[in-house]
């Protein structure tokens, strides 16, 4: 069975996020507004598949660069979205009638990121086989670090003392909506610390976060009304993932950061399923940041991997 393709419009905007809620993997990252944010920067290359009937069965985020399909490079990961009631044998279709619309097309190559399973409301790895038979060659593997809150938690003892001493100084953890007392404490860390920025400008963080409220959300540790660390969330069905992390000089000294994330596993989010604090590589994955992995892994985290895959479209 082949289905039909088309390439993303915006007369497709309310199909694509009224599907999107109902499907079995998808993101608050994957509605069109989220998506569009940096419009300016991609080449939006987003395709949706229909059956026999015009029925929507699975969404694919993807960008256009060079002749290359990417899924999606502005995102943490993408892949195809899929419904409830889809089989590993329609998604062997859908990577049929994906790579015969790509070679019309000429793209050359496509690049999958696959969605880590963690976010899925049902098992959803059909797009693995489907990659498989393809024969995609796996390019790139990062480790990220996640605790399953249905799980006892288990810091480690430097994370305890960290978080002990922390808790008998005078802060106090609270939730913010303006983002620029935060976002000047971030860009000053990843400039000092890694010779970096952040990948989204205040501008953008900040409309973004205003558009979905409750999907992104900023806690700070606060001493005498100054800001010492914080964690920028970006909460999606039962699962928290720490966006954004930032600590000041003072902040390391009392352990601020500690104290936030402390809070936010066991009292804010406790009810959750999963609390992701993203990818410890670098070097496309060819390099561990143990110290950066370690600080994870001292309150329970344990390995998750996010995979990248290229097929040649021949």
């Amino acid at each position: 069975m082949m289905y039909r393709v088309q390439r993303y419009s915006r007369n497709h905007e309310q199909a694509w996020n009224d599907f999107l809620r109902s499907s079995k993997n998808g993101h608050f990252m994957f509605f069109r507004q989220y998506v569009e944010y940096h419009s300016d920067r991609f080449e939006d290359f987003s395709l949706i598949f229909s059956d026999e009937k015009g029925r929507v069965v699975a969404l694919l985020p993807a960008n256009l660069a060079e002749g290359v399909c990417y899924s999606h490079q502005g995102l943490s990961f993408g892949g195809f979205l899929t419904s409830q009631k889809t089989s590993t044998q329609d998604v062997v279709a859908l990577f049929d009638s994906l790579v015969a619309y790509l070679k019309q097309n000429s793209v050359l190559r496509l690049v999958y990121k696959p969605i880590p399973y963690f976010y899925f409301s049902l098992p959803a790895q059909e797009d693995l086989y489907a990659l498989y038979r393809n024969d995609a060659t796996l390019i790139r593997r990062d480790v990220s670090s996640v605790i399953d809150l249905h799980q006892p938690i288990r810091y480690s003892k430097g994370r305890k003392w960290s978080v002990n001493k922390a808790k008998k100084d005078d802060m106090s953890v609270i939730e913010k909506v303006n983002l620029s007392e935060f976002w000047s404490l971030l860009t000053d860390t990843l400039k000092s610390q890694h010779e970096a920025r952040p990948t989204h400008k205040l501008e953008e963080m900040q409309s973004l976060r205003d558009a979905f409220p409750e999907n992104i959300r900023l806690f700070v540790a606060e001493k005498n009304g100054q800001v010492l660390a914080g964690a920028l969330l970006f909460v999606n069905r039962d699962v928290v993932h720490t966006q954004y992390l930032a600590n000041s000089t003072i902040g390391r000294e009392l352990a601020a950061l500690d104290l936030v994330l402390d809070h936010l596993i066991k009292d804010v989010f406790q009810e959750y399923r999963y609390f992701s604090f993203g990818i410890s590589t670098e070097d496309h994955g060819k390099y561990l940041n143990e110290g950066l992995i370690a600080q994870k892994e001292g309150f329970g985290a344990r390995a998750v991997v996010n995979e990248f895959y290229e097929i040649a479209i021949t």
